[in-house]
């Protein structure tokens, strides 16, 4: 695939609404599937992670969840953020990044 253009002013601002929209839906999104991902893999079925602060959880099962967490969100960070860029390449012939 060839190398993208940088991105002119007007393409950058037009992008704003659309990056921050997908990033709001891209957090509703990631935290649903991060529920369902922890709900099956927690040995209680609970479907909330543990928290830090939460003293009845261990050093590794804290650690477990947050890494959990991070991999889901970061993810679906990535493939929201690549969809609406190339989307909204698709719609103005500009890529908005770079």
């Amino acid at each position: 695939m060839p190398a993208e253009q940088p991105a002119s002013k007007p393409a950058k601002i037009l992008y704003l609404p659309v990056g921050l929209t997908s990033s709001i839906i891209g957090g509703v999104v990631a935290g649903q599937l991060f529920k369902q991902v922890w709900k099956r893999a927690s040995p209680t079925n609970s479907p909330d992670a543990p928290k830090a602060l939460e003293s009845e959880y261990s050093w590794p099962q804290i650690l477990a969840a947050a890494a959990a967490q991070g991999a889901v969100f970061a993810t679906v960070k990535a493939a929201i953020q690549r969809g609406g860029a190339r989307a909204f390449q698709r719609a103005t012939g500009e890529w908005p990044g770079d």
